[in-house]
């Protein structure tokens, strides 16, 4: 049995598809943070069969809720403070991203003006499609 140990204060990401991790460690930038991060890849679940957990040291502003519902919108984010989990959040499939993921297409003006955000509105909630705001290309 692996035991990771508890957190004082700080961030719990739980219930994160299998293998998604390392997406959400990426697209969250922790590796640029002065903190712990504790990362627990393919942990047994009786709800979902296995799932990653991320233990983040630090408070809520680290992370962004929307990368997480574009990742994951099933991930559960539990508050710590003095070990004790004090809020839990449920994220959801964001709306619209800005400066997420950035568009492909050569002929958008995002690849002409670089200061551009790059931005991107859902265009089918249920099969999660996201276009890019100025151009309409899909995302991949």
């Amino acid at each position: 049995m692996l035991n990771i140990g508890g957190l004082k204060d700080g961030i719990v990401l739980d219930h994160i598809q299998a293998g998604k991790s390392m997406d959400i460690y990426k697209y969250l930038k922790l590796d640029k943070l002065d903190c712990q991060v504790a990362i627990i890849k393919n942990a047994k679940s009786s709800k979902m069969g296995r799932k990653d957990i991320l233990k983040i040291e630090g408070g809520l502003d680290v992370v962004d809720l929307d990368v997480l519902g574009y990742i994951d919108c099933n991930i559960t984010v539990n508050i710590i403070k003095n070990e004790q989990i004090v809020e839990k959040k449920v994220v959801r499939l964001p709306k619209k991203l800005t400066n997420i993921i950035k568009c492909k297409n050569p002929r958008c003006i995002t690849s002409i003006e670089q200061e551009l955000p790059h931005v991107f509105l859902l265009a089918d909630e249920e099969h999660p499609v996201y276009r890019c705001a100025y151009c309409e290309e899909k995302h991949k």
